[in-house]
């Protein structure tokens, strides 16, 4: 089966009138997908901007890219993504993992797998109208049963072996980020299929979206430099927890811990020359980073890169794009990239 490429994006809320123009461009330039990045202390509120966008779009589906288990009861994310569904019509989804900055800079730790896991389920019965237990005590969303709308789905962000096993197992939809090239897809594939079978599901039975950068133009070193901080962000979780199972080469590793232990969260996706841009200075892991996490170049370049990501057997991705001219970006995607690569 010849899959039809799908592209989407994450919009940061750095101002609500900005997340609504992004969205609308977004959508007017083909994306398929807008998520809106959680993180209550450096972003404005996640489902008042989902709302806004919500009524500002009508194509494109939308959801939190990603939430966590930590700041919100899941009653509280229940009843606030079936509003959404309600607002945007069945458009919504809901994107989650363990929790980064957001939990970070509230002095907390992220939830552990068997934490989202036991979340996720909670959801599920919350979104089918059910009463359930979370946490030993009973809990209920009594209005969404009546909703005439399909359930949300719920996609994983996952960045290690054992997390895209959990999100083959029991999500809908997975956000693999553990880098583009096609050595990573190979192995990314094989553990949601591990985790699929432990369920008696198919890989066919899992909306698969990879997750990484972008940046689009002529000039390599400047936009290269341009999306250092989330290459610092991306060395900071995708590797967390463990680097074991995940593919980094012996020559960087030392380097990447560097990285994950000077990373300020309150500067998290901070733009400029922010903290967290200034620890990616050595060339060589800038270089591994960029070829491993990122479509960049000019736009027949990135055309190739997405093309190589297809070749792999991914063929949704989901790109951040966290840079200073954000309008521009999603133009030059829409214009001259996203044409090429549906053709």
């Amino acid at each position: 089966m010849c899959m039809q490429a799908k592209f989407g994006i994450i919009e940061i809320p750095r101002s609500i009138e900005s997340a609504r123009e992004n969205a609308r461009l977004a959508e007017e330039h083909g994306f398929d997908m807008v998520g809106v990045a959680d993180s209550q202390s450096l972003f404005r509120e996640l489902f008042v901007t989902l709302s806004v966008i919500g009524g500002a779009t009508e194509r494109v589906v939308i959801g939190p890219t990603v939430t966590n288990p930590l700041t919100r009861h899941p009653a509280v994310m229940a009843s606030g993504l079936a509003s959404i569904q309600e607002i945007a019509g069945g458009r919504a989804f809901l994107g989650i993992a363990t929790g980064d900055s957001a939990i970070y800079n509230l002095g907390e730790r992220p939830r552990g797998l068997a934490g989202l896991k036991e979340y996720i389920q909670a959801l599920r019965r919350l979104f089918a109208g059910e009463h359930t237990e979370f946490g030993g005590k009973p809990i209920h969303t009594r209005w969404i049963g009546g909703l005439d709308q399909p359930q949300v789905p719920i996609y994983i962000a996952a960045e290690g072996p054992k997390t895209l096993e959990l999100a083959g197992e029991i999500a809908d939809g997975v956000f693999c980020g553990m880098g583009f090239s096609p050595d990573v897809a190979k192995v990314t594939l094989d553990h949601i299929r591990t985790g699929a079978e432990r369920a008696g599901r198919t890989l066919d039975d899992i909306d698969i979206w990879a997750l990484g950068r972008v940046n689009v133009g002529e000039d390599r070193a400047a936009l290269v430099s341009e999306i250092r901080m989330e290459l610092a962000s991306t060395a900071h979780h995708a590797f967390r927890f463990t680097q074991d199972g995940k593919l980094v080469p012996p020559q960087f590793a030392d380097a990447i811990r560097e990285v994950q232990q000077g990373y300020k969260p309150s500067h998290h996706e901070d733009l400029g020359e922010s903290p967290n841009a200034q620890l990616m200075q050595d060339p060589e892991l800038l270089a591994y980073m960029v070829d491993r996490f990122a479509v960049l170049g000019t736009p027949e370049e990135c055309v190739a890169q997405i093309q190589r990501i297809r070749e792999a057997g991914i063929h949704q991705i989901l790109f951040t794009g966290f840079v200073d001219d954000r309008p521009g970006l999603i133009e030059n995607l829409g214009r001259h990239v996203f044409p090429r690569c549906r053709n």
